[in-house]
């Protein structure tokens, strides 16, 4: 008896204390280094409780005593997980987790404070991320944009450059971004987007609407910010490499000559500290015969090489990176053949377009506390194209021309700086701030004199957080310009309201100012297609600009998520640089300010993942309107209607998949400047609609290999019909507008090990 007393006792004792132990507290907070994280997952592995931290990034959990695993997920972050033996109440005080390069498709950067989830961003985000690019099969990333709603691309073949609109709105308010450093162009024409190394791209970000308080001039329209790779792992050695073979319409010759060639190689190391990275890819376009005759081509043969180079160091709360871009193209413009009188054999006279950007990056970062950090980002591109005319003599030789404009090279250089402080006060209000310069000059045979153009700015701007539903982000950028008289300052401001679960309202204004580039001032163009002259009379722009987003989850399970978003725009702009004809001189082409320019348009776009099939479908329709004088009375917008899908269906069992990209674009009707006795008047165009589709299919065997191959251009697509007899924008000519070198067949294989 006395014996089972005891052993009772000692049961009682030990059944109450674990009971005491049995409500013992985990607690601790989550953060990115700089801002809370709300919504991470923590989890005891062993017993399958599990909590998620709250807006301010704290948690609290319960646990009975014993060795636990506890884990940390939050999606666009890598994982964490912390062995512990818990014995009391233990509080883990500050856990960091880091950004996951894998998942960056669902973490966006782009005018963020630091990076976070599409979700919860103030802007309206579109992500192309790593895996829709590679399954495009592209060689170039106006590709991989072309079928992208709201886009619209034209190409000029005799200068071998490519235009792009966003919500209507021309290239010159479309701001690249090459990891937040804004990328020169030589001309009106965003020809950089085809000299940027799409093999070293983990993600596009695209985002519509005025960005002028955070990056300033040219951003009217939006943004696209091309994000290269970076390290994946903390120890590691990657090596990837790429060979693809593309038809021109029905032209084709293994590895040289007709067709697309596209060859790449890339090597990169990282340790806990240092990583280092490196590669080249060379594009080979043998040009494409079309409509012309003889030696000449419609569309020109290009050649490029695009080399890079990565250093960079991290430890603890300071990281930095240096980042080196090149690119060496040549476009060939081939002559027609003659008899030479001197040596009685045949002769041609071709000129080459030699570009050469080199383009250095320096960006370093640092974490004074979990509150306050400090970046910096430099940069300096020294750009130039040449022009190089020469006479070959099919028998012997060729020799140079000397003759006045035969040969030329006009030099653009810019410098970039920008210092941004990041400061989260407490959990409702955060500030960004800093300086921006830009130095931009330029010189050369084309160019009226040496010009230089200095940008200097201050932002700033703030992030409300008013609850969990209400996200406010006013800004201002504070301006002065060297040339021209900046308005004083630039505001806007950004919301975001939760009206439901899975329903937001994204809500924008923006004040926009752009001066006129160098290009537009002072660069003077002339061959047989092309009369430009700068015009160094022009007025900076000005616009306001309104937009707002619906976005709603409609259902977000495992097995399916679909999303959609309705958005709406209306812009307007003063004095707006377009090229019309010179009304001193009717057999020119200048840049001229329009009056009054408006656009205004309807998006929505549906994404849906159900098993192993995604899918996309968008529809847009927008409007422009462009007054060159008071005196008109046109009608008040023009309308053209888009519609875009992207379907892919995966085979898991094969380790494969098919995708088919499709988009139908509506007629643009629209205006262009014309000179008459009276003065510039507005004369009414139209080109024809369209549509691009691209069906691939990839195949991934050895774990390390994938093959993909597939149709571009599916329906055939090569001009378009244009009621423009007469150019009216000095590219090329007037009448059939050139959109591709039509269907085409490729076949790619890529390899990426890493150990």
């Amino acid at each position: 008896m006395r014996t089972f007393l005891i052993s009772l006792s000692v049961f009682l004792v030990t059944l109450a204390t674990e009971a005491q132990q049995g409500t013992l507290v985990l607690t601790g907070q989550l953060t990115d280094g700089r801002e809370p994280l709300q919504g991470v997952t923590v989890r005891l592995k062993e017993q399958g409780r599990a909590t998620v931290s709250g807006e301010d990034g704290k948690f609290s959990l319960q646990a009975n005593p014993g060795n636990h695993t506890i884990t940390f997920d939050l999606t666009g972050y890598r994982p964490k997980s912390i062995e512990l033996g818990i014995r009391n109440n233990y509080d883990f005080g500050t856990i960091e987790l880091e950004i996951d390069p894998h998942a960056l498709n669902e973490v966006v950067v782009t005018g963020q404070f630091a990076p976070q989830s599409m979700r919860n961003s103030v802007y309206n985000i579109r992500v192309i991320n790593q895996e829709q690019i590679r399954l495009r099969g592209a060689t170039n990333i106006q590709s991989v944009l072309s079928t992208e709603l709201g886009m619209r691309f034209s190409n000029d073949l005799t200068l071998g450059t490519t235009d792009v609109e966003l919500m209507g709105m021309s290239g010159q308010n479309v701001k690249i971004l090459l990891d937040g450093v804004p990328v020169i162009d030589r001309g009106a024409t965003r020809e950089s987007l085809g000299q940027i190394d799409i093999n070293n791209v983990e993600k596009i970000e695209i985002v519509e609407g005025p960005m002028s308080v955070n990056y300033g001039s040219d951003a009217l329209a939006g943004v696209i910010n091309i994000i290269t790779k970076k390290s994946a792992s903390a120890n590691a050695i990657t090596l990837n490499a790429r060979v693809s073979e593309e038809t021109a319409g029905d032209e084709y010759k293994a590895f040289s000559g007709a067709g697309t060639h596209h060859e790449s190689l890339g090597l990169s190391w990282q340790n806990a500290r240092f990583e280092a990275a490196g590669g080249v890819t060379r594009n080979f376009f043998g040009g494409w015969q079309g409509s012309a005759t003889g030696r000449k081509m419609e569309w020109m043969p290009k050649e490029q090489y695009l080399p890079y180079a990565q250093l960079g160091f991290r430890k603890a709360a300071f990281s930095a990176w240096y980042r080196f871009n090149g690119t060496k193209e040549t476009l060939k413009s081939l002559g027609n053949t003659y008899v030479n009188t001197n040596s009685n054999h045949e002769s041609a006279t071709d000129q080459f377009y030699v570009t050469n950007r080199w383009f250095h990056q320096l960006q370093s970062e640092y974490r004074i506390n979990a509150g306050n950090s400090l970046s910096l980002a430099a940069a300096y591109t020294d750009y130039s194209r040449a022009t190089q005319t020469t006479e070959i003599d099919l028998v012997t030789d060729r020799r140079t021309l000397s003759l006045s404009g035969n040969q030329d090279k006009s030099i653009f250089t810019s410098s970039f700086l920008r210092l941004t402080g990041q400061h989260r006060l407490n959990s409702v209000f955060s500030l960004q701030h800093g300086v921006e310069i830009n130095l931009n000059g330029a010189s050369g045979e084309r160019i009226e004199g040496s010009p230089e153009i200095n940008d200097y700015a201050y932002f700033a701007s703030s992030e409300i957080k008013l609850g969990s539903k209400v996200n406010l982000r006013p800004g201002l950028r504070f301006i002065y310009n060297s040339v021209y008289d900046a308005p004083p300052v630039i505001p806007s401001v950004n919301t975001k309201f939760t009206l439901a679960k899975g329903l937001d309202l994204r809500a924008a204004y923006a004040r926009g100012f752009r001066s006129p580039a160098l290009r537009e001032l002072y660069f003077t163009f002339f061959d047989a297609s092309h009369s430009i002259k700068g015009n160094p009379n022009l007025k900076a722009e000005t616009s306001d600009s309104y937009n707002a987003f619906l976005s709603y989850q409609v259902t977000d399970r495992q097995d399916l998520r679909w999303n959609t978003t309705l958005g709406t725009f209306y812009n307007t702009f003063d004095n707006l640089i377009s090229i019309g004809i010179d009304p001193n001189d009717t057999g020119i082409n200048t840049y001229l300010n329009v009056d009054k320019h408006k656009t205004t348009g309807l998006t929505l776009n549906n994404t849906l993942y159900w098993k192993n099939l995604y899918a996309t479908l968008g529809f847009s329709r927008i409007g422009r309107y462009n007054s060159f004088s008071e005196s008109e009375d046109l009608a008040e917008f023009l309308w053209t209607s888009e519609v875009n899908t992207n379907l892919r269906y995966n085979f898991p069992k094969i380790a494969s998949n098919i995708s088919l990209f499709l988009k139908y674009t509506g007629k643009l009707p629209r205006y262009i400047a014309e000179t008459t006795s009276t003065g510039v008047i507005a004369k009414p165009t139209e080109i024809e609609g369209y549509t691009l589709a691209d069906l691939t299919f990839n195949k991934v065997f050895y774990k390390y290999f994938t093959l993909n191959a597939g149709v571009k251009n599916l329906f055939d697509v090569t001009r378009l019909t244009n009621s423009q007899t007469d150019s009216g924008a000095a590219h090329s000519t007037g009448g059939a507008v050139p959109m591709s070198y039509g269907r085409s067949y490729f076949l790619g294989l890529s390899v990426q090990i890493t150990k």
